[in-house]
């Protein structure tokens, strides 16, 4: 499943992350990188600012945390530190599949959920769509700022060459209390419908069927 999260940033929190990077240290984007990725990544990096980092994995992870999409649309149980990514003119990443195991400097993790969170405008640089290969084609994003964009990180994907201005993003994966994208997409599916039910006709026999349903295969479907 590929879903837009819409608006997942406001427009304060967008001008204090720009704010804070806007003299921050980039370094290559390489020393992130996984053996096959290396060869094929180009772009920079938030380099180490322990203080820097914290203050906006600070505004990022509280807007996860409450913003029902991602909730629904993931079903997170382990999210993995931000990543903040820039690309400048002549850089690309090529086509690459994440890496399926991460946590190198912290607990293990597996990656079921890439995730990338769009910081500056779509008209601030040429290029640089995010293209991910799906079973109906590929599909090229490219989101307001302040959207984000989630999708198996089994997918093959890349980021096109940036030809003008700057493109500036922040990453991270997740690890999903349901690992199967086909489950978690039903029950994504299911979760707006159940919410629907409750809010139109709560007191029906027919909401209390769903919502039991989509509870009970969340039961049956999730790692712990």
């Amino acid at each position: 499943m590929l879903l837009t999260i819409p608006e997942l940033l406001n427009p304060a929190q967008l001008a204090k992350i720009q704010e804070t990077l806007a003299d921050a240290p980039f370094v290559d984007g390489k020393l992130s990188a996984g053996f096959a990725a290396a060869r094929v990544k180009h772009n920079q990096e938030l380099g180490p600012d322990p203080q820097r980092q914290q203050r906006l994995t600070r505004i990022l992870m509280a807007s996860l945390g409450h913003h029902p999409t991602f909730r629904s649309g993931a079903l997170p149980h382990k999210v993995a530190e931000l990543i903040f990514a820039r690309y400048t003119p002549g850089m690309a990443y090529g086509e690459h599949v994440d890496d399926p195991i991460m946590g190198t400097n912290g607990p293990r993790f597996r990656s079921d959920i890439s995730m990338t969170v769009f910081l500056n405008s779509p008209e601030a640089y040429l290029g640089g769509e995010l293209v991910i290969r799906t079973s109906f084609g590929e599909r090229q994003v490219k989101l307001l700022a302040g959207d984000a964009v989630i999708y198996p990180s089994s997918s093959l994907h890349r980021v096109a060459e940036v030809e003008q201005g700057e493109r500036l993003v922040a990453l991270t994966w997740i690890q999903s209390h349901v690992r199967d994208p086909a489950q978690r997409e039903l029950l994504h599916e299911l979760n707006l419908a159940r919410e629907q039910l409750l809010t139109d006709a709560p007191d029906q026999s027919a909401t209390a069927y769903v919502n039991r349903t989509y509870a009970n295969l969340v039961r049956m479907w999730s790692d712990l």
